[in-house]
């Protein structure tokens, strides 16, 4: 299975990042950052002839709904680990790479909402799977969002939403981060990383998700940050849904939050005020405990 990722020299990658993933950050990659069984690896061949890789734990015939993970910006899905070995003891969970990103392939194109979608919709067919629960975090809350609004949310059974806009209240202040990437896009993305926990890691797994984020093109990154859509094209897909959320986030985006619970019906939020962007690895035994409440207070399921 470790033979699954390689990092090529690619022109859009500069040379000091290239020195920087020799291969044994690969391997830590895999050892630290990926602990999800091997067994339970699969890969599926997108329509666009892009090979995705996933990962699958839990029983098919398990009581609980399926969950489906998708992660943020350039990151693994196993950073998803300490949710995937508590629900798989229960539900069937599924972590996906998107493409580009952890052990899928590097994609040309697709880098873009609507592409996105498609793939989360492609495995959801190809995995033969319904009443999903969809969790997205970060950029993962995008696709997630792009999703139910391009291919609807008939096989989606609830939201969960982690730390980023859904386009409500006020909008974000901009950040210098696109002009950091294209400066220094190595010192740029470690600081990124270390940036997302207030909780302290090892510098080898700090290493590994870096390692890991910059094997995604240049391009392909800045691709990521600049989705061609408004503010309200999120919104409108998130209450066009019709589909209880969950929406799980930092303060941040507290305002966010009040207003999606004001307006939508079977809303449940949570501020984390002590942890960093990746809350659900800052502070996973609460976030894995709160999912869990809003999974067992679930309305029966809707058509």
């Amino acid at each position: 299975a470790h033979a699954t990722l390689r990092v090529r020299h690619r022109p859009d990658l500069p040379a000091a990042v290239t020195r920087s993933v020799p291969f044994l950050f690969l391997i830590l990659l895999l050892t630290l950052v990926p602990a999800v069984g091997h067994a339970g690896s699969a890969f599926l061949t997108t329509s666009d002839d892009v090979r995705l890789h996933y990962e699958t734990r839990g029983d098919k015939a398990s009581g609980g709904a399926p969950m489906v993970f998708i992660p943020g910006w350039t990151m693994p899905a196993s950073i998803y680990e300490a949710q995937l070995a508590y629900f798989s003891k229960t539900h069937r969970v599924i972590a996906l790479d998107p493409r580009s990103q952890g052990a899928s392939a590097i994609a040309r194109t697709g880098h873009e909402p609507e592409r996105r979608a498609r793939d989360i919709h492609e495995l959801l067919e190809h995995e033969k799977l319904s009443g999903v629960i969809l969790v997205g975090w970060s950029l993962g809350v995008l696709d997630a969002l792009a999703y139910t609004h391009y291919h609807g949310a008939g096989r989606v059974r609830a939201l969960v939403l982690i730390d980023n806009s859904v386009g409500e209240g006020t909008p974000p202040k901009s950040s210098n981060f696109l002009k950091e990437l294209a400066e220094d896009r190595a010192r740029a993305v470690e600081r990124f990383v270390r940036g997302m926990f207030r909780r302290p890691q090892s510098e080898q797994y700090y290493r590994a998700l870096t390692t890991s984020a910059l094997r995604t093109p240049y391009t392909a990154s800045v691709e990521l940050l600049s989705y061609p859509r408004p503010r309200e094209f999120w919104r409108e897909a998130l209450y066009a849904a019709q589909r209880p959320v969950l929406y799980v986030v930092t303060p941040k985006f507290a305002e966010q939050a009040e207003i999606v619970q004001r307006r939508l019906p079977h809303a449940a939020t949570a501020v984390f005020n002590g942890a960093g962007h990746a809350l659900f690895v800052d502070e996973p035994k609460r976030f894995n405990r709160t999912v869990e409440r809003f999974l067992t207070q679930l309305p029966p399921a809707t058509p």
